[in-house]
């Protein structure tokens, strides 16, 4: 049979409501293939239809159903000829795209509310990962055809994105429509993975990204390529396994002392056209796989493997923002992100890299529309770059959608303080909040965030503010919280000019608005003069491994 269905639209898939319905696949050069979407509605139990029709062009055809309502027991028929394909239970409801790299894709079984495995199972609430390979061969498209949605309560849900999972989870129950998740994401990934080459290579800047590949493949044939990765991947597996050996022995064993017993540790491994961290790697094999596929709007947890660059992750992840809405068609799609949590491990120094990529988002959601920031700066983990706990975060990533693209509550329900403005009253520098009507407060930090932090390090006394003139030197400050606004003043220093809260990589999170949520790290002025302590080659290398 010529005619096939993307493999996303499996059995149970779940299509986006009240919007219109792409059909993708594949088929023979110019045959007419026609579509049936069939079943009940939610809430009356009344049956509905959408039809659609269209050709092969290029080897490829698309069909857009229209709208329809929520509904579950759906039934999808596609023919062409005598050729026939049929879908069934499929639901109508809310469909969202969880992208980024290790935290997003971070397991349902492995977090720290993995009792949520114990609940009933629902088919309101189902998940499909895209598959995660990252060269086409022949291996690629027949594994791709296994690939399927799954209901809530089957036996892969331990492998769901946790995050994913919360956020569904709180969604479908305030909604009350299925929900689906479309898992799409790869650990220790750059945003540069996740658009094409040529979306960066015309900004003098960005191309930086396809530049460094160019050098590292330069003369190597595309065979060479491959098996370099090839024998990479066989002895990073057996380096993996030496590693895991180290830690079960000795769980506090320091990432030097694993590589003076093991060697060399290799990720991310030669670049090269097999490689997934590879710029434009992952979009071409893993979202064009999946796209245009109809979206409420995306989830994004990422931009811990940009911190090497941390100046341009503004302008690099504005333009994939760009370019996923170009892949979809609509200039609208709402995309919920998370700004990064406090991380730090405890042999590293402080690079302050962390700082100007939370800065970069927070003017992301300042400056891209349709976009929303989901501060989560008190779920760090200290000495651990994937935090255990994940239910926060995707219940506040939950929370920001609701309120921002389906009007549920006001906004500011789902933000935490952002920093509006200062002003300088003499010896005194007056920091000015937005969310913060309710006036801001301190509480305790979690200590299961901080095993083994040295708090000595960053005294309570300054709540994690500080305070500069002039100079840039920045200093401890005294802090006076006045409800919504705060006073930071240090002794001896006359006339203040800067102010930061937070500007580390890892630190205590002592403010908290009215709502729960933290209020997130900020400077007063980005022209202090800061900059960011350079990481070496190997820090850099082990980042996304959590085996330092």
């Amino acid at each position: 049979m010529s005619l096939k269905l993307a493999a996303i639209f499996s059995d149970n898939c779940v299509l986006q409501r009240e919007k219109n319905i792409v059909l993708f696949g594949t088929g023979e050069e110019g045959q007419l293939v026609e579509a049936v979407l069939s079943g009940r509605k939610l809430d009356s139990g009344e049956e509905q239809e959408s039809r659609g029709c269209g050709y092969v062009r290029g080897g490829r055809f698309e069909i857009q159903l229209p709208p329809i309502q929520a509904g579950v027991e759906h039934r999808l028929l596609v023919t062409s000829g005598a050729e026939r394909i049929s879908r069934s239970n499929i639901a109508i409801g809310e469909v969202w795209l969880a992208g980024g790299q290790s935290n997003m894709e971070f397991e349902l079984q492995n977090c720290a509310e993995r009792d949520a495995l114990n609940l009933p199972q629902s088919s309101m609430l189902r998940f499909y990962y895209t598959q995660k390979k990252a060269y086409m061969d022949e291996e690629f498209f027949r594994s791709e055809e296994q690939t399927a949605w799954e209901c809530f309560g089957g036996p892969g849900t331990k492998y769901w994105s946790a995050v994913g999972y919360f956020f569904g989870a709180r969604l479908q129950e305030a909604l009350r429509v299925p929900v689906g998740i479309i898992g799409c994401n790869w650990g220790g990934t750059s945003a540069s993975a996740w658009m094409p080459g040529e979306a960066v290579e015309g900004d003098s800047e960005l191309r930086i990204y396809t530049d460094t590949y160019d050098a590292a493949v330069a003369g190597k044939t595309e065979e060479e390529q491959r098996r370099e990765y090839d024998e990479y991947v066989i002895y990073q597996a057996e380096f993996d396994k030496k590693a895991e050996a180290c830690y079960a022995e000795n769980p506090d064993i320091e990432w030097s002392e694993v590589l003076e017993i093991v060697g060399e540790c290799k990720w991310p491994g030669p670049m090269g056209c097999s490689n997934p961290f590879r710029p434009g790697g992952l979009h071409r094999c893993m979202l064009q796989r999946i796209m245009p596929y109809s979206l409420k709007g995306f989830l994004y947890y990422q931009g811990e493997s940009d911190d090497h660059l941390p100046h341009l992750y503004r302008k690099l992840f504005t333009r994939m923002i760009e370019q996923w809405r170009e892949d979809w068609r609509d200039d609208e799609l709402p995309f919920i992100f998370a700004q990064l949590p406090m991380h730090r491990y405890k042999q590293d120094p402080d690079f302050q890299n962390w700082c100007l990529i939370r800065e970069a988002q927070n003017r992301v959601q300042d400056t891209v529309k349709n976009t929303a920031m989901t501060c989560i700066i008190d779920q760090g983990e200290y000495n651990d770059i994937h935090p255990k706990m994940k239910k926060k975060v995707g219940e506040r990533m939950c929370d920001r959608a609701l309120t921002t693209v389906y009007g549920i509550g006001e906004a500011t329900d789902s933000e935490g303080p952002l920093f509006d403005h200062a002003e300088i009253f003499g010896r005194e520098l007056a920091l000015y909040f937005k969310n913060a009507e309710g006036g801001l407060h301190t509480e305790q930090p979690e200590e299961v965030c901080r095993p083994g932090y040295d708090k000595k390090a960053a005294p309570a006394e300054s709540l994690g503010f500080e305070i500069a003139g002039e100079d840039g030197v920045y200093l401890p400050a005294a802090v006076k919280i006045e409800k919504d606004r705060i006073v930071l003043t240090h002794d001896g220093m006359e006339h203040p000019a800067y102010g930061r809260y937070l500007w580390t990589n890892y630190g205590d999170v002592y403010i908290f608005g009215e709502n729960g949520l933290p209020l997130a790290p900020f400077r007063t002025d980005r022209r202090d003069g800061f900059r960011p302590m350079n990481q070496s080659a190997e820090i850099q290398q082990n980042m996304e491994t959590g085996k330092k």
